[in-house]
Parts: C-alpha cells; sequence; structure tokens
C-alpha cells in the first residue's frame, strides 16, 4: 500500500464558516488547528492535544468539507480514505491495511488521518469483532507513541506521533461505545441542517465565482429552500447554470438549424458568451426542481399554505408569532430573557375548523423544517416499535433543529392510560412524555397537535412543559367567514354580483366550519360547469361562463353544517375549561 499524503492548498471550504456554530470553531481553532501550527506550546504544558475528533450528521451537511477544511488550514499531511476502501473479503487483509495506513500517518507526524462513513468498518462489536479491536488497538498505540522506534528522525520540535483521527458518518449511534470514549474519539460534532441565515451565508460563498446578472437575493432563496442541506445548495447552484445555458441555447437552436449546423456542436462565439449569464428567475425555476435531501428521510416540503389562505384567527396567529415564528427568527432575544419555548402547542376545537391549515401556514412563515406525523400511522402491534419509531421522529428533529414537529389527530396515540385494550397506546404515551420533557436536549424542536377530542387525551400531555400552551380554534364568525369564502376564491372566476360578505352572514351558514366553507365554493363551481356544459350543448358553442349568486344558492342547499348547536356548546364548554390563550 503505497503513501497517500494529500496536503490541501489555499483553496477556501464554504461550508467550514456555516457548517457549525461560532463557539464550536474557535473549539476548534484552539484545540486542533493551533496544536498543529505551534507544537511547542501542548509540548510546554505536558499535556497532548485532541486525538479523535468524530464527525456526524445527515448526509450532505458538510462532514468531509469541513475535515479538509480543518487539513487545509493546518496544512499538515492528510490521509483521506473511505471505510468501505479498506473492506476486503478476508478480516486479515482488512486488519494489515488498517495498520499501515496509521504506520504511515504516523511517519509523517503530525497529520490527519480521516475515515469517512467510519460506521461501515467500526459497527457494534457483536458482528465484527476484530475489525473493531484492531482499529482501537491502532489508535491506542499511535496516541501512546508504540510507534516510536519507526520515528527516531522526527523533528524534536514537534510532539511525536501526533496523529489526529477525524471520523465522519451518518449513525453515530451504530459505533461501539469503546470508541466514543476520551483517549480515542475526544470530541464529537454534531453538524445540523443549516438554517436560513446559514443557507444565505452558503449561498454568497458559493456564487462569488459566478457570473449572475441583475440584483440577486439570497434571502429570497434561502428562504425558499428549507430543509436544503450544503450539499444541495451546491446542487441547487449549478442546476440553476444549467437553466440559463439551456435558456441561451433555445435561443440559439432554430437560428443555427436553418443554417445548416447542429446547434450543440457549434462554438460558442464572443457575443454569445457575452449574454450567458445566471439570472435570479433561474434560482427560482432551480428551486423548483431540486428535491432536498431531507424529504427522502421522511421530511416534508414546506407547505405552501399562507395565514391569507386561512381567513381569520388574527389571535391564534399572533400567539404563534411570538411562540414559534419569531422564536426561529430571533432567537438572541428570547435567550437574553431566559425564555425556553419548545414546549408545545396543542390546537383543539370543531371538526373543520383549520387547525391542520394553522399548523402549515405557521411552518410556511417560520421557514423551519418541518415533519407532518398522522396520529395513527405510528401505532404498530409489535412491542417497541411504536416507541421506537416516535423516538426516531424527535431524533430526526433535532438533528435537523429549527423543526416543526406536527402531529395531526393526536388523541389517537394519547388517550388516557389505563383503560382496557390500550396497552400500545400507553406505551406511546409515556415515551411522548419522556420525550415532551426533553430527557435529550430539545432546543429548537417545536411541537405541534391538533385533536377534536381534547377531553380523551391524557392529562399528564396538558399539563405545562408539555402541551401547556392549549388554543381553541372555533368556529368561524362571520367576518371570518368572509375572510374565508374570499381567500377560497381568489383564484376561481366569480360573478361581479356574488357579495360574499353578505352571503357568509346569512344564517343558514352560522354553524359552516371552514371546510363546510371550501365544499361550498367547490360545489358552487361544479353547479357553474354544469350550466356552461348544457348551455355549450344548445347553442353549440364554446361557452365561457363564472361563479354567480344562483350557483351559490343552489350550493347552500346541498351543503349540512359539520357542527349542530348542541356541538357547538360542547365544545364552547371544552373551550372554557382548557384553552390557555
Amino acid at each position: 500500500m503505497g503513501k497517500r499524503i494529500h496536503r490541501i492548498g489555499s483553496l477556501a471550504y464554504p461550508f467550514f464558516d456555516n457548517a457549525t456554530s461560532n463557539g464550536v470553531i474557535e473549539e476548534l481553532m484552539s484545540e486542533v488547528i493551533m496544536p498543529f501550527c505551534n507544537p511547542h506550546v501542548p509540548k510546554f504544558l505536558g499535556v497532548r492535544p485532541m486525538k479523535g475528533l468524530l464527525l456526524h450528521g445527515p448526509p450532505g451537511c458538510g462532514k468531509t468539507t469541513l475535515a479538509h477544511a480543518i487539513a487545509n488550514e493546518t496544512g499538515v499531511p492528510f490521509y483521506p480514505i473511505s471505510a468501505r476502501e479498506v473492506i476486503s473479503g478476508y478480516v486479515v487483509a482488512f486488519e494489515e491495511k488498517i495498520r499501515s495506513l496509521f504506520r504511515m500517518a504516523y511517519q509523517t507526524a503530525p497529520s490527519i488521518l480521516f475515515i469517512d462513513e467510519i460506521d461501515a468498518i467500526a459497527s457494534k462489536r457483536e458482528i465484527e469483532q476484530r475489525i473493531v479491536t484492531q482499529l482501537i488497538t491502532c489508535m491506542d498505540q499511535v496516541h501512546q507513541g508504540l510507534y516510536e522506534d519507526q520515528e527516531a528522525d522526527l523533528s524534536k520540535d514537534k510532539p511525536p506521533g501526533y496523529v489526529l483521527v477525524i471520523g465522519a458518518t451518518n449513525s453515530p449511534d451504530a459505533l461501539d461505545q469503546a470508541l466514543r470514549r476520551p483517549g480515542r474519539f475526544d470530541r464529537e460534532i454534531a453538524l445540523s441542517v443549516p438554517d436560513e441565515a446559514a443557507r444565505a451565508e452558503i449561498l454568497s460563498m458559493l456564487t462569488q465565482g459566478m457570473r449572475l446578472e441583475g440584483k440577486f437575493d439570497l434571502f429570497k432563496i434561502a428562504r425558499s429552500t428549507p430543509g436544503f442541506v450544503g450539499a444541495d445548495l451546491k446542487f441547487l447552484v449549478d442546476k440553476a447554470g444549467n437553466l440559463a445555458m439551456k435558456r441561451i441555447n433555445d435561443k440559439r437552436k432554430s437560428c443555427l438549424n436553418q443554417q445548416g449546423w447542429i446547434w450543440w456542436r457549434r462554438p460558442w462565439d464572443k457575443s454569445e458568451m457575452e449574454n450567458l449569464s445566471i439570472t435570479m428567475a433561474d434560482f427560482e425555476d432551480a428551486t423548483k426542481m431540486v428535491q432536498p435531501s431531507l424529504r427522502k428521510e421522511g421530511f416534508s416540503s414546506i407547505p405552501n399554505v399562507t395565514w391569507n389562505d386561512v381567513g381569520g384567527l388574527s389571535l391564534i396567529r399572533t400567539v404563534f408569532d411570538e411562540y414559534i415564528v419569531q422564536r426561529i427568527k430571533n432567537p438572541k432575544d428570547y435567550e437574553e430573557m431566559g425564555l425556553n419555548f419548545e414546549a408545545g402547542v396543542l390546537l383543539f376545537g370543531p371538526p373543520g375548523c383549520g387547525k391542520t391549515l394553522i399548523a402549515k401556514a405557521v411552518a410556511n412563515e417560520a421557514g423551519a423544517n418541518f415533519i407532518h406525523i398522522k396520529g395513527p400511522e405510528i401505532l404498530n402491534k409489535y412491542v417497541g416499535e411504536s416507541e421506537s419509531e416516535v423516538r426516531k421522529i424527535f431524533a430526526r428533529a433535532r438533528t435537523n433543529s429549527p423543526c416543526i414537529l406536527f402531529f395531526d389527530e393526536i388523541d389517537a396515540l394519547t388517550t388516557k392510560r389505563g383503560e382496557e385494550g390500550g396497552r400500545v397506546v400507553d406505551r406511546i404515551v409515556n415515551q411522548l412524555l419522556i420525550e415532551l420533557d426533553g430527557a435529550d436536549d430539545r432546543h429548537g424542536v417545536f411541537v405541534v397537535g391538533a385533536t377534536n377530542r381534547i377531553e380523551v387525551m391524557d392529562e399528564a400531555l396538558l399539563r405545562e412543559g408539555r402541551f401547556g400552551k392549549k388554543l381553541y380554534v372555533p368556529l368561524p364568525n362571520a367576518d371570518e367567514r368572509a375572510a374565508i369564502m374570499k381567500a377560497l376564491a381568489r383564484k376561481k372566476p366569480i360573478d361581479a354580483d356574488v357579495d360574499l360578505d353578505a352571503l357568509a352572514r346569512m344564517e343558514r351558514c352560522n354553524n359552516l366550519s371552514g371546510a363546510d366553507l371550501a365544499s361550498l365554493v367547490k360545489e358552487a363551481a361544479m353547479f357553474a360547469i354544469r350550466e356552461k356544459r348544457l348551455l355549450a350543448n344548445e347553442a353549440s358553442i364554446s361557452y365561457k361562463c363564472s361563479i354567480k349568486a344562483s350557483h351559490f344558492e343552489h350550493a347552500l342547499s346541498k351543503i349540512t353544517p359539520s357542527v349542530t348547536d348542541k356541538q357547538r356548546e360542547y365544545y364552547k364548554a371544552l373551550s372554557n375549561q382548557y384553552q390557555t390563550m
């Protein structure tokens, strides 16, 4: 196995300043980079610098890039290797490869040994005992200076045998615990998904060498790319460039074809190159075409629902703005006051009043990562599977904070414990209580629940610190019904003689929920389509129609309110009992 010394030049790595917080960067500078640049300092103090560094996080978040950035800053020999490169069919051959690799790193010490996808060779030792044992032995021998006899000619000005081992993995829990202790991997850094500000910084660095045209709003692009990791943003930039080339190619196609040229083989002349640039529109089109990696990991895309689609509920919007949206956008204001608003918010009220719509609007406005969990889909008949799914959901949210977890129909998971036949739900409730209490750090994870049956939920979940903020979502009043109908009618051809305000104030609309109003508008549109077809058949010509007041009258006769007067009074009593607005 030949030497694979790889020295990083002066190339700047765009994710280095964004992959971690400023505090972590300062720690890396003082504990990793400074000892390499000034080896006399730790030697004078009689201490050894950091021996192992484990980087973990979702795929594409910059683990490998950060390792290269560290090597770039130190300028020492760098040995990058993928774990899968050293795996062969024989364990003995692997052991020899790993020994040879550590020996070479020691011979050029101080140096950095980088093992990518380390979980492939260092998983729990029940399966690969000899492989993990060999890796542990080599790390201990290097750090104890047991290769000293091979390094007699090493400069005495540098700590002999100082080799920093950096590992990168997407699954830190899969690693053998013997590796995750001081003396081996001393320090672990979790690289999370970049937030809006970090995405703007990454985009700024990625676009520095690009030919851009016109005014660019990087914050607008960052806001429209929630859930994008560094690799996704790099692909987004490349995709925007490809769209720019396609746009120019579309213009030159017809001209060159008329001249008898095969357009893709015709060299670009200077004037064509001068016209080639990337516009803001190219980036906006690219964001619609690039799928973030997190969506493949179980994340929902950020909903395109805004508060304009909700209609009314201004008080609830204010509460969410204070407790979630501004907490995500301006965290320092809350940290200065010592406030922690990661406790859950529970929406309850009659069915069809827009609870799910509210959660989607909050996610859209906050621009945070968003996970939509339908309560019943977590239930599993096998022991332990439901609780495991809850743990995975919260773990994924912590890794990708800031994140909004939305539990729809949460009453299916949180009925009162101790009832007959409810053992599966009992275990889920216990697991939810543990997660909501923050057994693991829940910083940046906001939990929102929605239910029509708050009275069946376990009382332990409704106390402060869990779902302590309970917001009642009532049936809309006349003004709110008018706002909802106007929102629903924005993209429909409503006739000028239709007075939506007057329609919303009709007595027959008193108990209509938001879902009922949506059904009303759809039914009116269907009546308009039927009338159009009838008139077109009679006149044998194309007939353009709009939704008239008569269509709404017909639709009202077909719509039955989802909530009766008795149920309305019942939900009002529940609001007096539970609401904490």
